[in-house]
């Protein structure tokens, strides 16, 4: 007789509840199985892979001590949530990851309780936690608030905020630190010598522990001056911790995939802390899975991929990426000029920096997860007679928007800001859409801002961003390929403030900032196909307008029309006011501007949100046959 193959636990596991039913022999083969799952379910839908199986035995720790949701479990950034989702009722939809409809990618509080804090940013998540606790003990929601963040995250300023104010106000909190050496890239910084230098001296640690527990045995008139014996030793030896000084209980180094480790630590927490609490776990990012572990990146992001060999799933392309065409012409005009630097936050690869540091070393710095110091540093760099490239995401450039103001533009200082990732993203969904970048920068004087029409203009952004000495200038291009024109040798600095006139019509005119230029032209066929003459131009600069351009545009058509890939309040807004008091609207003008719609945008392809946010060619055709009052086109493409 064969032995049956045992029932996957899994299976029997429905909410955190049920693990609460397990010994801990189970639940060390519960992790293997939400190790698999989660690998299953990732190699189907894409998304990241690394952070999540490298805390799958402290969320399977977690959740069997904690009561979630009364206990709130907080993820910092989240992107480490699949096999949190997991074990918490999603486990059925979990292979519909950053799909249209589908479960988010990070946490989010409007799809489960279990989410009670929705992130996809880095370093917030103590901060929140901290709020949970105050609240907790004002009366309202009860339990406890646990925060889980990596160590990258803590090269961010926030997160020491949150720490100092929590040692203040000695709440119970417990902060669960997952050391895993890397956050994106490999960790830079100070820290992360810091917490090394910690888990090197772990012999200390488990000396310290002992300590305790001796101090325990002895009788009571010997324990206080045995512990300051003790306290007088640790100075001695290790110097204390950064995280003891600012008033947190700190344990640790601990083994993050060792449950035999982790359960009774979280038990012991769970039943005898007061005030905060740092556990400081150790773990591998990729853990598990060879071809992640292998990775440099600890297998960060994945597209779709296959289980047995690793191998990623992706679309032949023709044309190159934005973000490298950005990258390639940087190194090209740093090559004529040794006064240009390039600065990023924790992001060489996705910035594409990384080869721009593979050239000119000395000349690029990754300041790790701090966009505001990315700012400041870069306004200190440009004083001090450098040309900065600050290249951050638009959605990560918000978080340092005050010293864009104040360090920045105040002081008209010549920083030039690369901004990845603007429009609309696709699968990262709302948290990452740079939907507001041209907004919050061309409202502030003395800024230019530009947006690429397609790979060959952002080449030449890139050099009239270098030869622009004069304030602050900024340049937007979008995730993904180009639209596959020729790139030329080398860019040529464009005159600021200066449009172009891409089609002559008579009747419309179309007037583009950014990539949505290619749906443009193609709205421009359908029109010109219908009888209607469509004038189509690229605006190129949101700041200084190019008035001579639009005012032109203005006068010679019937109607005008700005489309942008940004919210209201950016650059057609800024066409709105420059017609309004040019007295443009008196002659009878039909104006109209196509932006992104007041709401945040939930995760699909690129293409559904941009259908979502009716930016697309039909759509533009549509407008144009609205504002001349000709009708609605027959049918709308999705």
């Amino acid at each position: 007789m064969t032995d049956r193959p045992a029932t996957p636990l899994l299976d029997r596991v429905h909410t955190p509840a049920d693990l609460k039913h397990l010994s801990d022999g189970d639940l060390r083969r519960l992790a293997q199985e939400l190790r698999a799952e989660t690998i299953s379910a990732v190699s189907v839908t894409g998304g990241h892979l690394g952070a999540g199986l490298g805390v799958v035995e402290l969320t399977v720790a977690l959740h069997a001590v904690f009561d979630a949701p009364r206990d709130k479990i907080i993820w910092d950034v989240s992107h480490q949530c699949y096999p949190h989702k997991i074990l918490t009722g999603r486990r059925d939809r979990i292979r519909t990851l950053r799909q249209e409809g589908g479960l988010s990618g990070f946490t989010k509080r409007s799809e489960s309780p279990y989410d009670p804090f929705g992130a996809a940013h880095s370093s917030t998540s103590i901060s929140a936690a901290l709020g949970f606790a105050a609240a907790r003990d004002l009366g309202g929601d009860p339990g406890d608030a646990i925060a889980v963040i990596g160590d990258g995250a803590l090269s961010a300023g926030m997160a020491y905020e949150a720490m100092n104010n929590a040692g203040h106000l000695k709440k119970r909190l417990i902060v669960i630190l997952n050391d895993n050496e890397m956050s994106i890239a490999p960790p830079v910084g100070a820290m992360s010598a810091y917490l090394t230098r910690l888990y090197a001296g772990a012999p200390f640690q488990e000396l310290k522990a002992a300590a305790k527990g001796a101090i325990s045995l002895l009788p009571t008139p010997f324990q206080d001056g045995a512990k300051r014996a003790r306290d007088l030793f640790k100075q001695m030896t290790v110097g204390g911790t950064l995280f003891e000084e600012l008033g947190f209980s700190y344990i640790g180094p601990v083994d993050g995939h060792d449950l035999d480790q982790l359960l009774p630590l979280l038990r012991t927490v769970k039943a005898r802390a007061h005030g905060p609490v740092l556990i400081h776990a150790i773990t591998k990012k990729g853990k598990g899975y060879a071809p992640a572990e292998e990775a440099r990146d600890g297998g960060h992001a994945t597209a779709k991929f296959d289980v047995l060999t690793g191998e990623q799933k992706k679309a032949p392309s023709n044309a190159p990426s934005y973000t490298r065409v950005f990258a390639q012409s940087l190194v090209q005009e740093a090559a004529h000029d040794p006064r240009i630097v390039a600065i990023t936050a924790a992001m060489p690869d996705g910035t594409g920096l990384n080869l721009f540091a593979e050239r000119f070393p000395a000349r690029c710095f990754d300041v790790g997860i701090a966009e505001q110091h990315a700012v400041t540093f870069s306004a200190g760099l440009a004083a001090g007679g450098m040309k900065p490239f600050c290249a951050l995401y638009s959605t990560f450039l918000q978080r340092g928007y005050d010293q864009v103001v104040h360090d920045v533009a105040i002081q008209r200082l010549p920083v030039r800001f690369a901004i990845d990732r603007a429009g609309l993203v696709g699968a990262d969904g709302a948290t990452h859409a740079g939907s507001f970048d041209v907004a919050f920068l061309a409202n502030l004087p003395g800024f230019t801002v530009m947006a690429a029409a397609d790979e060959a203009e952002l080449v030449h952004m890139v050099a009239t961003a270098a030869a622009h000495d004069e304030g602050p200038i900024a340049f937007r291009f979008p995730r993904g390929e180009g639209v596959g024109v020729d790139l030329p040798e080398r860019g040529r600095p464009l005159e600021i403030g200066k449009g172009r006139i891409i089609a002559e019509g008579g009747r419309v005119a179309l007037l583009s900032f950014g990539t949505r230029l290619a749906e443009v032209s193609r709205a421009a066929e359908a029109l010109t196909a219908r009888g209607i003459a469509t004038t189509v131009a690229d605006a190129r600069f949101a700041k200084p307008l190019d008035r001579d351009l639009i005012l032109n545009l203005a006068r010679n058509h019937e109607a005008l029309i700005t489309v942008e890939e940004g919210a209201i309040g950016g650059f057609g807004s800024h066409v709105a006011h420059l017609l309004a008091e040019a007295g443009v609207f008196d002659t009878g003008l039909k104006y109209r501007s196509m932006v992104l719609p007041d709401i945040f945008i939930d995760q699909a392809s690129m293409e559904r949100m941009y259908a979502v946010a009716a930016m697309n060619a039909a759509d533009i055709e549509a407008k144009v046959l609205a504002t001349l009052n000709i009708g609605q086109i027959a049918e709308r493409r999705a």
